[in-house]
């Protein structure tokens, strides 16, 4: 019974197969992540500097104590961010880290099924496995979970955030990012996406609740102070190594800083136009918007400001999955050239061709995240650029064969709808999405 092949009238198409033999990947996958690679460890130890920093605040002895000429990871969280992780110093260091992989595995599996829900997906879609096989082999999950980082739990918040965003629960919607807020601001660009779409009371408790933690935490903090005093001053500095901003590698290889000032505003440029243009023609094509919207601001986030690590794309996992919505911008190679280049685990360092390998893998982070903001930039552009062409900007600027298109339709279907539509008006109205067309 467990070895029988599956039967021809089980077997009835080839998404069917698909999702059969995808399954066994994707968890073997997820269990040598979490038990073995995880629990291996790395040289780089994002953990212990969190443990002992939450050890001293438990016994109230200083924190920010850090010597940041080393390259080794410090402790950079806020007072309300020490305040909840705290507790994981009440026991022994290597079952609290084992504890917190199992913390952020399970977080990054409700976030896949959540990713799953918010794109109308089951789990027994062939979506399911192949999005927890794409997430767990990809280096963001994979050194998130290795280096024992936090990562995992901001990328639930972020989907808990984009759930009650689209649902309108405003205030819940806050206080899930402003628990993610409270301990790394990697999420804080996300109040401009609730800003456009009007929704306020977003900001009550996106801000109310780490300023209150916050309130909670300095009586109890021997030093709170010199986080504003010692850290702050040190994370508005654009490092030299781990980093993978514009800034910072143009730091490393001794670009002069006017140059790395115009990169830095060409792209600044580009990503203006681009959620210009979101804002303008899709804010009513709510999950497309918020999904696209989010992962362009947060790209650029990563890429413009001082401070860009590789592991931060796992926050970019909802605007990837919008690949399967009928009007997305991620329909083409280069997008995907661009994901691979941030998302792949494979290192490119050679021992044939030392100079070469170093390049790619040092600049194949930055190159995957300048790439993708134009890639959109320019499928945007174009759609506008067309639409203002056939007078038609007044409907939208998608091409009118999308509308007919199902969400989950594959390249020959739409190339068929626009062979069939290429002559008709646009539509008045927006047509509703459908289902997808994987199950």
């Amino acid at each position: 019974m467990l070895f029988r092949q599956l039967e021809p009238r089980t077997a009835r198409t080839s998404a069917e197969v698909i999702k059969f033999a995808l399954w066994p990947f994707a968890v073997m996958t997820v269990l040598n992540r979490v038990f073995i690679k995880a629990i291996n460890g790395f040289i780089t130890d994002d953990y212990r500097p969190v443990y002992n920093a939450s050890f001293e605040f438990l016994n109230g002895r200083p924190l920010y104590t850090a010597d940041f000429s080393s390259v080794d990871p410090h402790y950079l969280y806020y007072p309300s961010g020490t305040l909840l992780i705290a507790p994981v110093a009440v026991i022994e260091y290597e079952l609290s880290r084992w504890l917190f992989i199992a913390l952020n595995a399970a977080a990054i599996l409700i976030a896949w099924y959540l990713l799953l829900r918010l794109f109308k997906f089951g789990l027994g879609s062939i979506a399911a496995p192949a999005l927890l096989l794409a997430m767990f082999a990809s280096e963001t999950v994979t050194n998130t979970l290795v280096f024992t980082n936090v990562n995992g739990c901001l990328l639930l918040a972020e989907l808990v955030f984009l759930h009650l965003l689209l649902k309108r629960r405003d205030l819940w919607a806050g206080v899930a990012l402003g628990l993610s807020i409270a301990v790394k601001p990697t999420l804080a660009p996300l109040l401009l996406l609730a800003a456009v779409r009007g929704q306020w009371k977003v900001f009550i408790t996106a801000l109310g609740v780490p300023v209150a933690l916050t309130a909670i935490a300095w009586p109890l903090s021997a030093d709170p102070e010199k986080f504003f005093t010692r850290v702050v001053p040190y994370l508005a500095e654009t490092r030299d190594y781990f980093n993978s901003s514009i800034g910072g590698n143009g730091a490393y290889y001794g670009l002069p800083h006017w140059l790395i000032l115009l990169t830095q505003g060409l792209m600044a440029a580009i990503v203006a136009v681009t959620l210009w243009l979101l804002w303008r023609y899709y804010r009513h094509d709510e999950l497309f918007f918020v999904t696209t919207f989010s992962g362009v601001l947060l790209t650029a986030s990563f890429l413009l400001l001082s401070l860009g690590q590789m592991y931060y794309s796992m926050m970019l996992f909802p605007f990837l999955m919008s690949v399967v919505l009928r009007n997305s911008v991620l329909r083409n190679w280069p997008a995907w050239l661009a994901i691979f280049g941030f998302m792949t685990y494979d290192k490119w360092l050679s021992d044939r061709w030392q100079s070469v390998g170093r390049t790619l893998e040092y600049l194949r982070v930055t190159f995957g995240w300048g790439l993708l903001l134009i890639v959109v930039f320019c499928v945007l552009g174009d759609r506008y650029l067309a639409a203002r062409r056939e007078g038609r900007l007044q409907f939208g600027i998608d091409p009118v064969w999308l509308s007919n298109a199902p969400r989950g339709a594959t390249p020959a279907v739409t190339a068929r709808a626009a062979a069939h539509d290429e002559d008709q008006v646009a539509p008045e109205e927006p047509v509703e999405d459908r289902e997808p067309a994987l199950k």
